[in-house]
């Protein structure tokens, strides 16, 4: 038997879904965001999902551009990994596709600040 996805929650014929992050995913988000807030490193965030990729991006201060941006591509999960950091200069600082390693590139950060 073949599941038909209800026509309030499935797009429009010819468009794709949003990509979105997890909750799973935000838990991991999160957690490192709120050691920076704690730290006084980081002040604000803001989440996007579009059709082609989810980003999280981290503020200083909320009326700048983003210090830095978590990214989810799932057409990069078979070439470098769906999960990026990219600073604010647009370098991407680090790849992969679990979530948590590619986060780990802000523990050096933390220790140098506090």
């Amino acid at each position: 038997m073949a599941l038909i996805p209800h026509p309030a929650t499935s797009p429009p014929f010819g468009q794709s879904a949003q990509i979105s992050f997890h909750r799973s995913e935000i838990a991991i988000i999160l957690s490192v965001y709120g050691r920076f807030v704690a730290a006084g490193l980081w002040r604000d965030y803001g989440i996007s999902a579009l059709r082609d990729y989810a980003v999280f991006s981290i503020f200083r201060h909320t009326a700048e551009q983003p210090l830095f941006r978590v990214e989810k591509r799932p057409g990069n999960r078979l070439r470098q990994g769906q999960y990026s950091v990219i600073g604010m200069d647009g370098r991407t600082l680090k790849r992969g596709d679990d979530l948590a390693q590619v986060m780990r590139i802000f523990d050096r950060q933390l220790m140098r600040a506090v």
